[in-house]
């Protein structure tokens, strides 16, 4: 057996964030926070805005559940924000067509609840109507001519498109003059009555005909079941920090067609001219993100750094019932979790290895600064390197994995964690057997036995 030769991780070519930290707990414990999942399905999910920015920025645990793995879902149009960034508006932008699928959706849901057609229109009508953007004049402050005024009873900031040109006309000029103040509907006390009372109460006075109680966790409309037990006070708090995950208030692009007055005949397709605008309307299916937690990631923040707590319905979960439960939705736990923890310990950060094969991906620093350098796979052993395996490799698959994880400029690790003969399973009940764990590392690599030769007559 060969002397294992350490390879230099590589580093990503374009990194756009500075390196934090590498837990989310501070070395001095003046600011020490506990962060709040909740078990879901034998998943763990982070709920709250605050907890998913510790948790991901300083470590990167876990993972987006709409996102590629940072929490970054918007429900914004890239484009059309562009588009509008002369607007200046802090409210995210989409298209009529998007803001309609929304719409189908909530629809859909409604007639699961048991409401007939008729009803669900009304409902969807009067909640879904344009809404009035307040804009509040700044002392001082200009807007340039690309800004956009206000513009009747409904707010709609248009702007004006001839098809046979394609060039975009001006805004109106009338609020260059006028000083205004960018909209601030979500989270406005004055504007926004969801950010005092949260949207229980703004939902039930839109929604006459709906006798259920909406649902504050499952954001919206629907007749869930749930039953609020927290505060008015407490709601109101998540409410607001939830508006940056799934605004309630939405600008929807909506176009209008109309002919030039000065040539009515022949080409009408052409003399069309397309008036966009931005119309402000109320959400009707909002989506969260949440931050999801693997299993192992959820156990060392709460075993190894105890700035988690874990709840089951309203109940936190103990150490060893986390201990329990985990190994009973996860059979292979307490081996991937004591690898998991073996290499964090070390600096490393793992992450899930399902898309290679193995068990772990091994990170220097995280994801956003380097590739992977090694794919893990974690095997339970005796002191004499016997036991039931949980993956036992033929030399076929082996050949197969290595080769797979070389393609992908990685090196594949056998993690070998050797349990004492005299352990009990009364003492694999408890985290604190880790204690007498030893661990063993192999690196796979593939013999090529025309370079062995060329070493050798080197040599």
């Amino acid at each position: 057996m060969a002397e294992a030769v350490f390879h230099p991780p590589r580093r990503k070519r374009r990194v756009f964030e500075s390196y934090e930290s590498p837990f989310p707990v501070d070395v001095g414990g003046k600011d020490f926070r506990i962060c709040q999942a909740e078990i879901i399905n034998s998943n763990v999910i982070v709920r709250n805005p605050e907890d998913i920015e510790q948790l991901y920025n300083k470590g990167y645990f876990g993972k987006g559940i709409l996102s590629r793995s940072r929490p970054t879902y918007s429900i914004s149009d890239p484009l059309l924000v562009t588009k509008w960034q002369g607007a200046n508006l802090n409210m995210p932008i989409i298209a009529s067509e998007k803001y309609q699928r929304h719409v189908q959706w909530a629809k859909s849901i409604l007639q699961e609840q048991g409401f007939d057609d008729c009803s669900v229109t009304k409902i969807l009508e009067n909640y879904t109507k344009p809404l009035e953007l307040p804009f509040l004049e700044e002392g001082g402050a200009e807007q340039t001519g690309n800004s956009c005024n206000r513009m009747g009873p409904n707010t709609e900031l248009s702007r004006q498109s001839s098809t046979d040109t394609g060039n975009v006309v001006a805004l109106s000029p009338e609020t260059q003059n006028e000083g205004y103040k960018k909209a601030c509907l979500e989270g406005d006390p004055a504007f926004d009555p969801v950010a005092v009372c949260g949207s229980k109460e703004q939902e039930q006075g839109d929604l006459k005909d709906v006798a259920g109680v909406s649902c504050q966790k499952h954001g919206f409309l629907m007749r869930c079941g749930c039953k609020a037990k927290e505060s008015t006070e407490q709601r109101s708090c998540e409410t607001i920090k939830s508006k940056e995950c799934a605004p309630e208030y939405v600008l929807v692009q909506e176009e209008e067609g109309s002919l030039c007055p000065e040539d009515s005949s022949a080409h009408v397709q052409e003399n069309l001219v397309k008036k966009e605008k931005l119309v402000c309307r109320r959400n009707p299916f909002r989506i969260f993100e949440y931050l999801q937690l693997s299993l192992e990631e959820a156990f060392f923040l709460v075993y190894a750094l105890g700035c988690l707590s874990i709840f089951y319905g309203e109940e936190p979960l103990t150490i060893l019932k986390l201990w329990e439960v985990f190994s009973e939705a996860k059979p292979n736990f307490k081996t991937t979790y004591m690898a998991y923890h073996y290499f964090r310990s070390k600096g490393w950060v793992p992450k899930v290895g399902l898309k290679y094969g193995t068990d772990l991906l091994l990170y220097r620093k995280g994801p956003p600064f380097y590739h992977a350098s090694y794919s893990v796979i974690a095997e339970l052993v005796d002191d004499n390197f016997e036991g039931s395996l949980r993956r036992p490799l033929s030399w076929k698959a082996l050949s197969g994995l290595n080769r797979t994880t070389v393609n992908a400029s990685k090196e594949l690790m056998l993690c070998y964690l050797i349990r004492p003969s005299d352990m009990t399973e009364k003492e694999m009940s408890t985290p604190e057997c880790m204690k007498r764990i030893k661990v063993q590392e192999l690196i796979v690599t593939r013999w090529v036995s025309s370079r062995e030769r060329s070493e050798q007559d080197e040599l």
